[in-house]
């Protein structure tokens, strides 16, 4: 029996939206008050989802106590009130947009996650925009 298994989660987090190869005046305009030299900071909603065949033995796909350990000890603690900018490896050389972080999520629980799962995250950024890895 294949399944799908949800596991939501929370951190707050500031960032700035700029690429240092442009001029301030070409940030500002497409990242407009994203690119503020002062950050900004959202609540990130977090969704992952884990997909495969059910355990016979214990009903389970995965236990969510797991889960939910994983996603704080690699998610919530790395990103957390944190200047993702600053603050973070990840971000450092790398501009942390919605996208980008989905992605880096992802990447870390993926990298913890047995194979026989297959993987899914989905980032709010705000109540309205969200992002999806994979699409």
């Amino acid at each position: 029996m294949r399944v799908a298994v949800f596991r939501k989660a929370h951190f707050n987090a500031a960032h700035r939206l700029h690429n240092p190869n442009w001029s301030e005046e070409k940030n500002r305009d497409v990242f407009g008050l994203c690119n503020n030299p002062s950050y900004h900071g959202h609540n990130y909603e977090l969704e992952v989802k884990v997909i495969g065949e059910v355990d016979p033995d214990t009903g389970y796909l995965i236990d969510l106590k797991v889960l939910k350990d994983l996603i704080h000890e690699q998610i919530e603690l790395r990103f957390d009130h944190k200047n993702l900018n600053i603050d973070t490896e990840e971000f450092r050389n790398l501009n942390p947009t919605a996208e980008h972080i989905c992605y880096v999520i992802w990447n870390i629980l993926r990298s913890h996650l047995d194979s026989r799962y297959d993987l899914a995250v989905r980032l709010y950024e705000t109540p309205r925009n969200y992002v999806d890895y994979p699409a």
